[in-house]
Parts: C-alpha cells; structure tokens; sequence
C-alpha cells in the first residue's frame, strides 16, 4: 500500500499547496485505488501524478466544507468521459447525495457508470473479505468523519521443508493447504493444511482523519495503527483559534499519535497562513513531541508499513 498525496492545504489553496486530497493505493492488495476528499482542482493534481481516474473504486468524503468536495463533481465527469463502465462507490455524510445528483442534474452531466453513493454513520461501513472500513464521528462545525481501514491478517506461506520431511507430494491439493483446509491423500493420510503454515502476516491498518478539533473518538479510531492522517491546521501558539473553528493544532495531532501508539504520523491540511519556510518549525513542534511524524507535501508518497 501507498499514501499519495494530491492536495494538503486547508481551506484555500496556495501557491505550493492545492486543497485536501488523498489517494490510498491498494497495490499488494487489489489493483484499485480508493481516494479521500476531493477539494478543488484535484483531477488537475492527477494530470502531474501517476493516478489514473480509471482505477478509482472508492471515494470517501470526511465533510461537506468546499475544500474537501468542490472538485467532486468534475472528477466524476471526468472518469465518465475517459470512458470508464466499471462501478464507483461514494462514501460521505449526509447531504453528500443531494450535492452530487444536484451538480450534475443542473449540469446536465451523466456518468457512463454506475455510482453508489451511501451516506454513512459511525460505525462499520463495510468488511469485503480483505479490507474493513469503519467510519467514526469527529469533533467539526459539520458533521464530519475519520475512516480506519484494515486489512485481514493473511496466512503465513507453506512450510515446503517440513512438507518433504512428511513425504507430502506436490499436487492440485496445495492450494486448500495455502488456505488451511484439510486433504486426504491418495494413501490415505488425511492432511492439515494449518498444521503446515508459518506465521501469519499482520494485515495494515491506517487511521485516515477528517477536519476535528481533539475528540475522544480520535483515540478509539487511531489506536495501534500503522499510519495516522492527520490534520495540523495550526501551531500550537494558536490552539485556542484552531479548537474554536473545529481544528487541531501540531502539538495536539502529535499527542495523539503517542497516545493512540500509532506508528506513523503524517501530518497534513496545513493553514495558507504557512509558507514553505514556515514547515521545518510546524514539523519540529510535531516531532518534539512525535518523533517518527512526516510533513506531507503535493505529490509525496509515503509506503504503509506494518
């Protein structure tokens, strides 16, 4: 998996930063790619990456504010127009249905796919076998959410040295083996595939954060994971405005990584007040208090590791 970011400004964009946008590449996984948020100019940001708008299977929205849906509707057109049949789903809270269908009925647009569109609540959103989403409520002026994507734990590789020390032939039976399952042999032997499997390999899990000002939820949603998005609005001089408006601060994002015992901070949604010159001391009030935190820029890919 990889974190690639298209937009990491807050509320304006400037002129280094666009406005919130992220991909999550499921490679490893699935040849898919979902994205979260969709502020303005996005498909623009696409043009100077490596995304294909083709291979866009899921899209969630954290909030209704501009910077995070304005480029919606013309990244949907824009995927209709490159031709694309296969299905999207659009994940977003209430209201995200009626801005959608309304951009492109007064438009006059239509989409060559099919769009799912679901508005959430807190809670579990899906579970497909391979990956779980779970929405949780954040703390904003609107209504606003976080999305914690998991993926199952895969099972350990075959163990082919103790299958011969067994005397265990090769055959069509190996992958109910690879999966666990049980076999019967030609001479008899009924075999345990679990038996033979080396140690599962630990599914990721990233903790992707909306717009909030510091929220309970945030620790429940964020614990234990590999990667935590997360907005810095503001330094931390400025807590009280940042909290006021429904926003964290670098110190209070970077608590929260250590509280929630994250291993990988990104920090991200920075202010226009900001310049480039400004993102070394934004990046050292975060690491004094987490070190292993990243100052994401347009364009930076980050790999998600367990």
């Amino acid at each position: 998996m990889e974190l690639k970011f298209l937009g990491t400004s807050a509320g304006v964009p400037t002129k280094e930063r666009n406005v919130t946008s992220l991909i999550l590449d499921l490679q490893g996984t699935r040849n898919a790619l979902w994205m979260f948020d969709c502020g303005e100019g996005t498909q623009h940001q696409i043009l100077h990456s490596s995304v294909k708008i083709s291979k866009l299977e899921k899209i969630f929205i954290t909030h209704l504010h501009g910077d995070h849906i304005f480029g919606l509707p013309g990244l949907l057109c824009s995927r209709s127009m490159g031709g694309s049949t296969d299905p999207l789903t659009l994940y977003g809270p209430t209201g995200i249905r009626q801005f959608v269908e309304t951009s492109l009925q007064l438009s006059s647009s239509f989409l060559t796919y099919p769009l799912d569109i679901t508005e959430v609540q807190a809670g579990p959103l899906f579970d497909d076998g391979e990956l779980k989403v779970t929405a949780y409520a954040l703390n904003h002026r609107v209504e606003c959410y976080g999305y914690r994507i998991e993926e199952h734990d895969k099972a350990g590789a075959l163990d082919t040295q103790k299958l011969d020390q067994d005397a265990i032939p090769r055959g069509p039976w190996m992958q109910a083996l690879k999966q666990g399952g049980t076999i019967t042999l030609e001479d008899g032997r009924t075999i345990c595939g679990k038996d033979y499997l080396g140690v599962p390999i630990r599914g990721k899990s990233l903790a992707i954060f909306g717009d909030t000002e510091p929220t309970p939820e945030a620790l429940k949603m964020a614990a234990n994971v590999d990667v935590m998005v997360h907005e810095i609005t503001l330094e931390d001089a400025f807590a009280e405005k940042a909290n006021e408006r429904g926003h964290s601060t670098t110190k209070q994002a970077a608590a929260l990584a250590r509280d929630a015992k994250a291993k990988h901070f990104i920090a991200t949604h920075i202010s226009g007040r900001y310049g480039v010159e400004d993102c070394p001391r934004l990046l050292a009030e975060c690491r004094e208090i987490f070190p292993n935190t990243d100052l994401a820029k347009d364009f930076a890919v980050f790999p998600v590791r367990t």
